[in-house]
C-alpha cells in the first residue's frame, strides 16, 4: 500500500485538475480535497452498492483470492493489495459506464462511493482467503503436515481436510468480528480520529481517481498493469514447457552454483515475488535475504554436521526430531518473540494513549464552551461534511450486539460438532476475550497499519492446546482456537479501515457494513473452493515441493510445544531457540529506542525485521532473492525517474504478481487432466553427466 507522510499530506490538495499542493487560507493548514466534489451528488446508500458493483467485486476477488492463495501456498508473504483493488475496480467500472455513457444508456454514474465498496469488497474477501487458514492452522490438522512429526499423528490430533466442514467452519466464525466492533466506530474515527495509515491512503488514491488528473492517470496505470501482466503470464506458460518434473525447469536453475542450489540459494525466475518485492518495503526485502544467508548459509550446514550426535543420523530431513526441527522450531520462537513483544509493546501504548485522551479531556473541562465555539469557527469544510455522512446513516448498537450474540452463540454450538476436541466453554471463553483484543487490535492499527492478528491466533494455540492436552486432541484444539480468535481480530480491524476509507471518501457506513459483509460472504465461499483446487492438483504441504505452504507446519509446531512442552525438540534445539526468541525481542526494542531518538538518518529503518528473518530459517533463501531483485529494480527505477516510479511502479508490480499467479489455473487444470510438460531441463553436476 502507498503510504503518504503527514508532512506530504498536509502540502496535498486537489483542484479540478487533480492534487496540487496549495493550503487553504481558513483551516489551520489543513486539506481542502471535499471543495472538489462539492457539485458532486452522493448518492443514499442503498445506490452506492449496485449490482454493477457486486458483480465487479465478485470478479476480482476470484482473482485476489488466487493471488493470495498461492502466495500462502508458497512462501506465505502477502503484500498490500489494496492499491490493486481500487485500480482495477475503478478501470472495470469506468470502462463500463464510458460504454454506457456513449450509447446514452448509462443512468447512473460511477462514484468514489461505489469505488470504495468495490475495493472494500475486494479486500475483504482477500483478506479471508489469508485469515481463512487454508495455508496455516487448517493445513496444519491434516495428515500431510502430521506426518512430518515422526509418531505425534495420533488419530485424535489429525483431521482430513474437507471442503463441507471448512466453508462451514468458515461461515460460522468468520462474521462474529464484524459485530464486535461497529459500536466502537465513532469512538474511533470521530473522537480519537485515529490515522488508519492503509484505510487513509486507499482514500486518497480513490478521491484522486475521481478527479480529472486523477482519472487519466489511473488509465495510464492499468495500461501499464495490462502490459505486465501479458509479460508475466506468457512467462509462466513458457517456463511451464521446461517442468515435465520436481526438480526440472527454470524454477530450479542453480542461478549461483549446484552447492549453492542444494542450500536453497538460487534465483527461480518468480515474476511473483519479483513483483512482491517491489511493493514490499526495502527493508522487509533485506531481513529476508539476512534470515536465508544465517540460517541455511551459517546455521544448517554447521547442524548437519552434528548428525548423529544432536540427532539421529537414520532421521529423514523432514523429520521434526532432525535437521527439520531447528528449522521449525528456531522459526517458531522467532516469531513468537516478535509477536509478543507486539501485543505487549500494543497494549502499553493503547493504554498509555487512552490515558493521555482522558488527562487531556479533564484539564480542557472548565473551558468546553469556549473550545467547542472556537473549533466550530474554525472546524474545516472536509470535517463538517465528512462528520455529517458518517452520521447520517448509522448502524444501531443494539443490532450490532445482538448480532454478535447470535453469532457467538451459533458459533459455540456448531463449531464443537465440527471439532469435537473443542468443547462449548473453550469456544465461550474464546469469544468472551475476543472483543478486548478486537479493540486493542482495532486501535493500534490505528496508530501503527499494523494488525496482530497472526500473532493473537498463535497465542491462542499455546493456551488452548495446553488446555486441552496431547489425548485429548490438544493439537486440533489449539489449531482451531486460532482460527476463531483470527476470525474476530483481523476482521475487526479490517472493517474498521473500511470506515476510516469511507469517512474520507463519503461512503456511508451502511455501505462498508453491507459492502463488508458481502466480501467475507464471498471470501468464505472462495477461499477453500480455491485452495481446494490447489491441494488435489500439487503436493501442498510437502516442503521439497512446489507449494510447500510453510505456515502449515509452523503452526502445527506452535501446537506442539502447547501440548508436548519443550522435552520433545532435539539436542540444542531449545537453547538456540531461546537464543533466537531473546534477538527477535532485542531487535524490536532496539527498533523502538532508535524511533524514540529519531535522527536525521532515522537509523531504526536498517533494523532488520525478526517476522521476516523467520520465513527463510524454514524455506530457503531463493525467494527472498526473488524480492531482491524486484527491490533492485524499483530502486534503479526511482534513481532515473522517481515520480515515474512511485506513479508506475505499484501497477507493474501488480501486474507480474496477476500474472504469474493466475497461471495456476490453467497449470492446475493441465495437472488435473494429466498432461505434462513436453520438456524437462535439468542441470546436474559435470561428474555425474560424464558418467
Amino acid at each position: 500500500m502507498a503510504r503518504n507522510s503527514s508532512e506530504e499530506r498536509e502540502r496535498m490538495e486537489f483542484d479540478d485538475e487533480g492534487i496540487t499542493t496549495n493550503r487553504d487560507d481558513g483551516g489551520g493548514g489543513r486539506i481542502m480535497v471535499e471543495k472538489v466534489f462539492k457539485d458532486t451528488e452522493v448518492p443514499p446508500w442503498t445506490k452506492q452498492i449496485t449490482i454493477r458493483s457486486m458483480v465487479t467485486s465478485f470478479l476480482l476477488s476470484i482473482i485476489f483470492n488466487f493471488i493470495v492463495c498461492k502466495l500462502n501456498l508458497t512462501t506465505g508473504v502477502i503484500p498490500s493489495l489494496n492499491v490493486a483493488a481500487g485500480l482495477l475496480g475503478f478501470a472495470v467500472v469506468r470502462g463500463y459506464t464510458t460504454l454506457l455513457e456513449r450509447c446514452g444508456l448509462l443512468k447512473q454514474p460511477f462514484t468514489r462511493q461505489e469505488n470504495t465498496v468495490i475495493q472494500t469488497c475486494v479486500v475483504a474477501s482477500s483478506g479471508v482467503a489469508f485469515s481463512s487458514g487454508t495455508a496455516s492452522y487448517l493445513l496444519g490438522m491434516s495428515p500431510i503436515v502430521a506426518g512430518q512429526g515422526d509418531g505425534i499423528n495420533t488419530p485424535i490430533n489429525v483431521k482430513r481436510l474437507s471442503l463441507g466442514w471448512m466453508i462451514g467452519f468458515l461461515f460460522v466464525v468468520s462474521f462474529v468480528g464484524l459485530f464486535s466492533i461497529v459500536p466502537l466506530r465513532k469512538m474511533m474515527i470521530l473522537k480519537y480520529k485515529l490515522t488508519y495509515p492503509s484505510g487513509t491512503a486507499t482514500a486518497y488514491l480513490i478521491n484522486s481517481f475521481h478527479t480529472p488528473k486523477g482519472a487519466k492517470l489511473a488509465k495510464k496505470q492499468v495500461a501499464v498493469l495490462f502490459k505486465s501482466f501479458c509479460f508475466s503470464f506468457v512467462f509462466a506458460f513458457f517456463q511451464w514447457f521446461y517442468a515435465a518434473s520436481d526438480g526440472c525447469g527454470f524454477s530450479s536453475f542453480p542461478t549461483f552454483g549446484l552447492q549453492a542450489y542444494q542450500h536453497r540459494f538460487y534465483f527461480d525466475f518468480s515474476s511473483t515475488y519479483v513483483g512482491v518485492g517491489m511493493i514490499c518495503p526495502y527493508m522487509v526485502n533485506i531481513s529476508l535475504l539476512i534470515g536465508a544467508v544465517i540460517s541455511w548459509g551459517i546455521m544448517w550446514p554447521l547442524i548437519e554436521h552434528k548428525k548423529g550426535d544432536w540427532y539421529s543420523a537414520e532421521l529423514k530431513d523432514s523429520s521434526l526430531h532432525g535437521i527439520q526441527g531447528y528449522r521449525v522450531f528456531i522459526a517458531i520462537a522467532m516469531m513468537l518473540g516478535d509477536g509478543l513483544f507486539h501485543v505487549v509493546y500494543m497494549l502499553i501504548k493503547t493504554a498509555s494513549s487512552l490515558a493521555a485522551l482522558k488527562s487531556k479531556k479533564n484539564q480542557s473541562s472548565s473551558s468546553v464552551i469556549a473550545a467547542d465555539q472556537s473549533d466550530s469557527e474554525i472546524e474545516n469544510y472536509d470535517e463538517k461534511r465528512r462528520t455529517e455522512f458518517f452520521l447520517s446513516d448509522q448502524i444501531p448498537v443494539w443490532i450490532a450486539l445482538l448480532g454478535y450474540g447470535i453469532l457467538a452463540a451459533i458459533s459455540i454450538i456448531v463449531v464443537p460438532f465440527i471439532f469435537h476436541q473443542l468443547k462449548w466453554y473453550h469456544i465461550l471463553v474464546a469469544y468472551a476475550i475476543a472483543p478486548v483484543l478486537a479493540f486493542c487490535n482495532a486501535y493500534g492499527c490505528g496508530l501503527t497499519d499494523w494488525s496482530l492478528a497472526s500473532n493473537y491466533g498463535k497465542v491462542a494455540i499455546i493456551i488452548f492446546s495446553s488446555w486441552v492436552g496431547l489425548e485429548n486432541g490438544g493439537v486440533i484444539a489449539g489449531l482451531a482456537s486460532c482460527g476463531v480468535m483470527m476470525s474476530i481480530v483481523s476482521t475487526a480491524s479490517d472493517l474498521m479501515q473500511d470506515f476510516k476509507t469511507g469517512y474520507l471518501t463519503l461512503a456511508s457506513p451502511r455501505s462498508m457494513f453491507f459492502s463488508q459483509v458481502f466480501g467475507t460472504a464471498m471470501g468464505c465461499l472462495m477461499s477453500p473452493l480455491i485452495f481446494w483446487f490447489f491441494y488435489k492438483a500439487y503436493s501442498v504441504g510437502d516442503p521439497d515441493g512446489s507449494y510447500p505452504a510453510p505456515y502449515g507446519s509452523l503452526y502445527r509446531g506452535i501446537a506442539l510445544l502447547g501440548v508436548e512442552g519443550i522435552n520433545s525438540l532435539p539436542k540444542n534445539c531449545v537453547k538456540l531457540a531461546v537464543i533466537f526468541f531473546c534477538v527477535a525481542i532485542a531487535l524490536n526494542m532496539l527498533s523502538e529506542l532508535l524511533k524514540c531518538h529519531e535522527t536525521k538518518y532515522r537509523i531504526y529503518r536498517f533494523v532488520p525485521s525478526p517476522m521476516c528473518m523467520a520465513i527463510p530459517f524454514y524455506l530457503g533463501g531463493y525467494f527472498a532473492i526473488d524480492m531482491c531483485v524486484g527491490s533492485l529494480i524499483l530502486f534503479l527505477w526511482q534513481m532515473k525517474n522517481k515520480q515515474n516510479a512511485n506513479d508506475y511502479a505499484p501497477a507493474v508490480a501488480s501486474g507480474l504478481i496477476c500474472g504469474d499467479s493466475l497461471w495456476g489455473i490453467p497449470a492446475a487444470i493441465l495437472s488435473l487432466a494429466g498432461v505434462k510438460a513436453p520438456i524437462c531441463m535439468k542441470f546436474v553436476p559435470a561428474s555425474q553427466a560424464q558418467g
